[in-house]
């Protein structure tokens, strides 16, 4: 049997939405994924008890929990915790609910690409700054020959929607041709609510990039709350499918 990854984004506990997780987790109880991967936006506001209602939730699910902070998951009222420890309350999330995760089939690579401040408008959008990109691509030399395949996490799309004038992720393009140039297979992601499964090339480079929707109330472009169930065997072999979570049981596209 292929590993089975559900994969969730933007949660955005505080303003999430209650029948979407309900239904995740009913999916998880039956079928017992393998792990449950989120991409970040765990919280709306980052605040304490928005980081209490997502460790009480993703601990009731009983299986391997891996996470990705996002750009939603530092201290928004705190500017000087968002400056001096921005991932401080996100860390503490992940020691508490994150037990680690192998598997023979696939092999999860971070990739930070969010950021405490930036120079533009909005803070919100991704940056990959040098050494986040060094420390990922070192992860996948260290990986070298392995048989398993490589998939990199990400909150932010690292590349822009296709036929789009701006690539909204700094460094994204660079970075996307340089993952798959050192044998990632795949970067999956969130931040858009809105879900995807390509196959695009940057810098002579080709890469399948798979992004996920919303669990939250904050939808976009009429796209409905959804998660991604991802079934992984060596070799780069990927299969996925969307869940809608508005219907019960979820519907699969």
């Amino acid at each position: 049997m292929p590993t089975r990854l559900f994969h969730i984004s933007d949660v955005h506990f505080g303003v999430e939405d209650r029948a979407a997780l309900d239904a995740v987790a009913a999916a998880v109880a039956a079928e017992r994924p393998d792990a449950v991967v989120c991409t970040g936006d765990l919280t709306q506001r980052a605040k304490h008890s928005e980081y209490a209602a997502a460790q009480a939730w993703f601990a009731s699910l009983g299986v391997p929990v891996v996470l990705e902070p996002g750009n939603h998951d530092m201290p928004y009222y705190n500017p000087w915790e968002r400056f001096t420890d921005p991932f401080r309350r996100f860390e503490g999330l992940r020691a508490a609910v994150s037990g680690g995760f192998e598997s023979p089939d696939v092999v999860l690579v971070p990739l930070r690409t969010t950021v405490r401040a930036q120079t533009r408008i909005p803070w919100s959008d991704g940056v990959v700054k040098p050494a986040a990109l060094r420390a990922t691509l070192a992860a996948l030399h260290a990986l070298k020959g392995d048989p398993r395949t490589i998939i990199v996490m990400a909150h932010h799309p690292l590349l822009g929607p296709e036929g789009g004038r701006r690539n909204p992720t700094i460094g994204g393009d660079a970075a996307f041709a340089a993952l798959a140039a050192a044998g990632a297979h795949a970067v999956i992601s969130g931040h858009v609510h809105v879900p995807f499964d390509e196959r695009r090339a940057s810098g002579g480079q080709a890469m399948r990039t798979i992004g996920t929707g919303t669990l939250s109330t904050r939808l976009r472009h009429e796209a409905p709350a959804s998660w991604r169930v991802i079934d992984c065997a060596p070799g780069g072999m990927i299969d996925t499918h969307l869940r809608l979570a508005g219907s019960s049981p979820a519907s699969v596209i």
